[in-house]
């Protein structure tokens, strides 16, 4: 409902002139900056998305939600042939394409052709498939070694050819080439580790094996990529004959490729939809940050763009203008409790304490990313443990009137840390409906990006409620969406393997929340809020004259 409110403002920004400055949230000098980075940047960030996503399966999202692309397949198709509506319908059947018909239905048009033959690509592939055939036969005499760096040289180009040859449209490229590529690409890795170190063939194959699992990000992955070269190592160590530190790293990372394209079916990551409209994509909540540090002023500066009324630390709102907008065939606001409700209504009535609860095996990783990510970019900055989480919380919400109308159309609850001020979460939060059912949205802005949560309530015993994005129906989860600057146009990832559920209820005459994540299926942290209710300001009296 809020965004719906914003797309024509949005519309009429992208068609002026300056819409590429305007749309900036600092002046139009920094804006001008931030954008000459950002358009740099966009292809790349769309070769790196269409070059990283694992095919979707044709018949299901993958808990993913809209358009997507069929990235194994030969087409790129949504859930419903008609283009361009407010509410795309994602039960119905697929629009069909001939093979050759590449055809983006968000958009109508054709999507960005990876696939042209580019002839530095294929010095590239020579230049490491001969790396990796000199890398191989490192121990052989020179003629060896030589037809063995012009053997791999011709053979990874010409895998390159033909792989690009039959690649349409997004497509990435055919796993056989990847794995192959990679295989190439690691065996001047293991000569390097066997020429600078005495690691020997396990010691080797671990470490590959390491590598290889922690680009995989999954746990998962990351176990079984040591024992994978744990296992090769050995292995070719019982021949008899030292095995080449190369050899065993390209086996290694081969074999561990194929195992886990092979164990690893379900998709973590998918493409959604390229260059698609606002109004195509209501699961998302398309508002960025310009710069490159998002921080507690977020809204204000986004109520400068938009040209609303602007309200900091609005007296008496909500993150939601009433539950009643959610209301669908699993849930009944009416069962919710008076006191969780008004939670969400009048969310600033109340104060928040926080006691996180990281699992063991995400601490570290979570270190480096509070340091080197969120800190600086002042987003998603989690207490990392009850000490910080003893700092206090600091609860507000800013809200923007688009068309002052006296309808708040954008409500911001931001969260920092009470002593320094530093911002915990910058979350706007959005509800909408589709197929009967209301959807609540959380956008995070990021730069010249958002990160958005979409949830679907669902009713709790004893008159709580739930917000979760662990659901049957199509739209709830978790998407990144890159923001044309220019023309508004959305490229969008969803992120199944992300999970989160918000449990709110009373007990004891206390209002409590559980918020719960999961990473790959693996629960990594929970959030236990402790909400009360703030002191009621007391009026002054007036003194009694003396008698």
């Amino acid at each position: 409902m809020a965004i719906t409110a914003i797309q024509s403002t949005f519309e009429a920004m992208s068609k002026s002139r300056l819409g590429s400055v305007r749309t900036g949230y600092l002046s139009s000098r920094n804006a001008r900056s931030d954008m000459a980075v950002s358009r740099r940047a966009v292809e790349v960030w769309r070769r790196w998305v269409l070059w990283s996503c694992r095919p979707v399966d044709g018949s299901s999202v993958g808990g993913a939600a809209g358009m997507r692309a069929n990235l194994g397949s030969d087409r790129v198709t949504s859930h419903r042939p008609t283009r361009r509506m407010r509410q795309v319908d994602f039960t119905a059947a697929h629009s069909a394409h001939a093979p050759n018909d590449v055809i983006d239905d968000v958009t109508g048009t054709e999507p960005p052709d990876f696939a042209s033959p580019k002839a530095s690509d294929l010095v590239i592939a020579a230049l490491i498939g001969g790396l990796a055939g000199a890398a191989l036969a490192a121990r052989s005499n020179r003629v060896a070694a030589a037809l063995s760096t012009i053997g791999g040289a011709t053979l990874l180009a010409s895998a390159k050819a033909v792989a690009r040859k039959r690649r349409r449209g997004i497509e990435i490229q055919p796993l056989w080439y990847r794995i192959l590529s990679t295989g190439a690409l690691v065996a001047p890795l293991g000569w390097l580790a066997g020429k600078t170190t005495s690691a020997g063939p396990t010691q080797i194959g671990t470490a590959t094996g390491l590598l290889a699992g922690l680009l995989g990000v999954r746990p998962q992955k990351v176990i079984l990529g040591p024992l994978v070269g744990a296992a090769v190592g050995l292995g070719l160590a019982a021949r008899g004959r030292r095995p080449s530190p190369a050899a065993v790293a390209t086996v290694t990372l081969v074999i561990y490729r194929m195992l886990s394209a092979a164990v690893f079916r379900d998709a973590q990551v998918t493409l959604l939809a390229v260059r698609a409209n606002v109004a195509d994509l209501p699961f998302v909540v398309p508002l960025e940050a310009r710069s490159r540090y998002v921080g507690v002023d977020y809204v204000r500066s986004l109520a400068g763009v938009l040209g609303g009324s602007y309200v900091r630390d609005a007296g008496d709102a909500g993150i939601v203008a009433s539950l009643d907008n959610l209301a669908g065939p699993d849930f009944d606001p009416g069962t919710v409790a008076a006191e969780v409700r008004e939670f969400y209504e009048h969310t600033t009535r109340f104060a928040l304490d926080i006691v996180p609860e990281w699992r063991t095996w995400v601490r570290p990783g979570y270190l480096l990313y509070s340091s080197l990510v969120a800190k600086p970019l002042g987003q998603a900055n989690l207490p990392m443990n009850q000490r910080q989480a003893q700092r206090g919380v600091r609860s507000r919400i800013d809200t923007i009137d688009v068309d002052r109308d006296e309808i708040i159309d954008i409500r911001g609850w931001i969260r920092s840390f009470a002593a320094t001020g530093e911002p915990i979460y910058v979350g706007i939060y959005t509800t909408y409906r589709h197929d009967d059912r209301g959807y609540v949205s959380v956008g995070f802005p990021l730069p010249q990006s958002s990160f958005t949560a979409t949830l679907v309530p669902r009713a709790r015993v004893g008159g709580g409620l739930v917000l979760t994005s662990r659901s049957a129906p199509p739209h709830p989860g978790h998407y990144v969406t890159f923001i044309e600057p220019a023309t508004r146009e959305l490229t969008t990832l969803g992120v199944p393997g992300f999970k989160e559920e918000l449990d709110v209820y009373a007990t004891d005459g206390e209002l409590r929340a559980d918020h719960a994540f999961w990473l790959f299926g693996l629960p990594f942290l929970v959030l236990r809020y402790r909400i009360r209710r703030k002191p009621v300001p007391s009026r002054a009296t007036e003194a009694e004259p003396p008698a």
